[in-house]
């Protein structure tokens, strides 16, 4: 078939990579425009640019798509579309163009965790399984039919990044047999079954820690805010992102209480203490935890959060 595929991450380059070393052709990759990219600001094409050139096919920018996106995509005369987290909406007329439709990647068993994080969501709500499906995309959020999907337990400590980057290519996979079968004819989709959850985006606030939870849901909440947009707590006034944690069998601390013990740096939460791996106080550099709060005379306690920021990092896992 002839396929346009829409992604910009680099979660998405696996499903490309796959479908390109397939037996369909892709006639067209819309990705999000070039965005500015570390301190200088640079213009950069996404992850999705990138292999696509490097594949040597042709790329279509485009923050949304539009009438212009969409004449562009149209006269390449695509029999299916593939998107794997473009970042925009396709709609009619595109939405009917291809003869078979478009289907869509998504990093959930759907009906659980529809929207733009659900595997940052599913992590902060402390989900021990979770997966990816195929799903034939309609006009309303992550609800079309599924095709196919892929299950799996959630380790431990993982944190979002190794759980989006191994979805990624078990869901590039999975997507390269959707597709073989609807070339062939073959392929089934079912209605979803259960009550639907929604993974809205991340915000910054979502990455404060609240201390007065137990261990379990700060550890949860940490791995599912890293790496972006990152966990953090207020010591002092300052910001302090907390880049790696770990559980421990410390002694217990007060909630939000900050102790150094031998080499290794504690955060109290309402249950078991945390440990605190890596940090990285604002505008300094990652450190390890025991080296910054030996700094800080190896003890300190987190500021208390402001109602409404207590209240969102309470809030930020459970679906509306």
């Amino acid at each position: 078939m002839r396929i346009v595929f829409a992604g910009t991450p680099t979660a998405a380059v696996p499903t490309l990579r796959a479908l390109a070393g397939g037996d369909h052709e892709i006639v067209c990759v819309v990705t999000r425009p070039d965005a500015p990219l570390g301190r200088k600001r640079v213009l950069t094409p996404s992850p999705v640019a990138q292999a696509a050139t490097e594949l040597g096919l042709p790329v279509l920018k485009a923050a949304r798509l539009d009438a212009e996106a969409t004449d562009g995509i149209l006269r390449t005369h695509p029999e299916l579309g593939v998107v794997v987290a473009y970042g925009g909406l396709v709609r009619e007329p595109l939405l009917s163009a291809p003869d078979n439709g478009w289907i869509n990647l998504h990093f959930s068993l759907l009906p659980r965790w529809r929207g733009a994080a659900p595997v940052q969501r599913a992590l902060i709500a402390g989900d021990e399984r979770t997966g990816a499906a195929v799903f034939r995309l309609v006009p309303e959020l992550d609800a079309g039919d599924v095709f196919d999907a892929v299950e799996r337990p959630v380790g431990a400590d993982e944190t979002a990044g190794e759980l989006l980057d191994s979805l990624a290519v078990a869901g590039s996979e999975l997507v390269l047999r959707v597709v073989d079968a609807i070339a062939n004819g073959t392929a089934v989709a079912t209605p979803q079954e259960g009550e639907p959850t929604l993974a809205p985006k991340l915000t910054l606030g979502d990455g404060r820690l609240d201390v007065q939870r137990d261990a379990r849901a700060v550890y949860s909440r940490i791995r599912g805010v890293t790496p972006e947009p990152g966990a953090f707590v207020n010591v002092g006034g300052t910001r302090v992102k907390v880049l790696a944690a770990a559980r421990s069998g410390a002694q217990q601390l007060q909630p939000g209480e900050l102790l150094l013990q031998g080499s290794r740096a504690y955060l109290g939460t309402a249950s078991a203490p945390l440990e605190l791996v890596t940090v990285q106080p604002a505008g300094k550099r990652a450190m390890a935890g025991a080296d910054w709060l030996r700094g800080l005379q190896g003890r300190a306690r987190v500021d208390e959060a402001p109602d409404a920021d207590a209240a969102s990092s309470i809030n930020g896992g459970v679906a509306s």
